[in-house]
């Protein structure tokens, strides 16, 4: 036991506290090490890779087809988004040209998605915040419906692989049109009930302003992409600055952030589910029938030599993929650029300084998905 005399001051001591890799905060199997001063974060330590399968590599010994099928387990929480850089790569290389119809269903499958991934995000941090969780039944009541269209559509819930190089693997159900207005019925009552419900909470807004900022000119150095940067105010979203597949053609707003907190984060993502929304009513109008698929596609598609990198906005970010061909039928590498990769580097950043309940919030506000990190 120490002694001291009168005047003399306590000595302290930094304490290393783990947090995960089994933990409901880290959202999947994650690890940080925290150096603790009391109650204050004076270090963080990012250990990853406890999800690693090697998808790049085993994807190098698929035929194209069956590659997709890694993508959508990687990035599970936006299948579509993922399979839509995938294929787009491979159409890339092969120089095929996507019917019409296909772009659009793509378009209104991968925002709905968009809409699923950010539900999940709303009903999580709202558990990490420990405000109700009455968020996490709100959340989960709306993903559910927009799973069940998937499910309708791909025959799967979660897996999907209905993207194929040069369209879709099949055409939507012939209830597509009526289904989708119903989704986006639920959803938009959704989004009202999560944004009444945190938004404006005094308890939500004192756990969340002023909490884990990052500056503009940080974001983009350690290269963060989607929410989390447009939330410190950098207006930089692909289908904006790099459109793809037809969203040049539809009208929609970026939402930005002001101060780059845990906070922001959370508007930028319940504006973004506002502007899906949009974006999906407006491809439903402009939907005609045609076909889904090139006229002429061999059975085994084989793409000339050649490489390409071809990234696409994604929920969390710009989700990428660099391929290189030697001719043939499959990828002689493959690589994914993982958003939640580089907006994780951040982490650190954001959390010294904090409370340790307040760095649970910060990761949470990130929006990881750790296969997509570790793959």
């Amino acid at each position: 036991m120490t002694t001291t005399t009168p005047g003399q001051e306590f000595e302290t001591q930094d304490l290393m506290i783990n947090m995960g890799p089994q933990h409901p905060a880290t959202h999947g199997v994650f690890r940080m090490v925290l150096q603790v001063d009391g109650e204050i974060v004076r270090d963080l330590i990012p250990h990853i890779g406890y999800m690693h399968r090697g998808a790049e590599k085993l994807a190098e010994t698929m035929d194209f087809r069956q590659g997709i099928g890694y993508m959508d387990r990687t990035e599970y929480l936006a299948q579509f988004n993922a399979e839509l850089s995938y294929v787009m790569a491979v159409e890339k290389l092969a120089g095929l040209e996507v019917p019409e119809r296909a772009q659009w269903i793509r378009m209104i499958l991968c925002e709905l998605n968009r809409l699923s991934s950010h539900f999940m995000f709303t009903g999580a941090f709202g558990t990490d915040i420990g405000v109700f969780g009455t968020a996490f039944v709100y959340s989960f009541r709306e993903r559910e419906t927009i799973l069940d269209l998937f499910e309708e559509i791909t025959g799967d819930r979660l897996m999907y692989a209905y993207f194929r190089p040069g369209g879709l693997a099949w055409e939507v159900t012939d209830n597509f049109e009526r289904r989708v207005g119903e989704v986006l019925k639920s959803a938009r009552q959704g989004i009202k009930d999560m944004d009444g419900l945190l938004t404006e909470n005094e308890i939500f807004r004192a756990r969340t302003q002023n909490i884990g900022i990052i500056s503009a000119a940080d974001a983009i150095d350690w290269g963060c992409t989607g929410p989390v940067l447009r939330a410190s105010g950098v207006p930089l979203d692909l289908r904006k600055t790099e459109p793809y597949l037809r969203y040049a053609e539809v009208d929609f707003d970026v939402p930005v952030g002001q101060v780059g907190d845990t906070y922001d984060r959370w508007l930028v993502r319940i504006e973004e589910m506002r502007q899906s929304v949009r974006i999906i009513e407006q491809c439903m109008a402009k939907l005609q029938p045609g076909p889904i698929m090139p006229e002429r596609m061999p059975r085994m598609l084989r793409t000339p030599p050649g490489e390409v990198y071809l990234r696409t906005e994604a929920p969390r970010g710009e989700f990428g993929v660099y391929m290189v061909s030697k001719g043939g039928n499959r990828p002689h590498r493959l690589k994914v650029r993982s958003s939640c990769f580089a907006n994780l580097q951040a982490l650190k950043d954001m959390a010294i300084g904090s409370y340790v309940a307040d760095a649970v919030a910060i990761l949470g506000s990130l929006d990881i998905v750790l296969c997509e990190v570790d793959r």
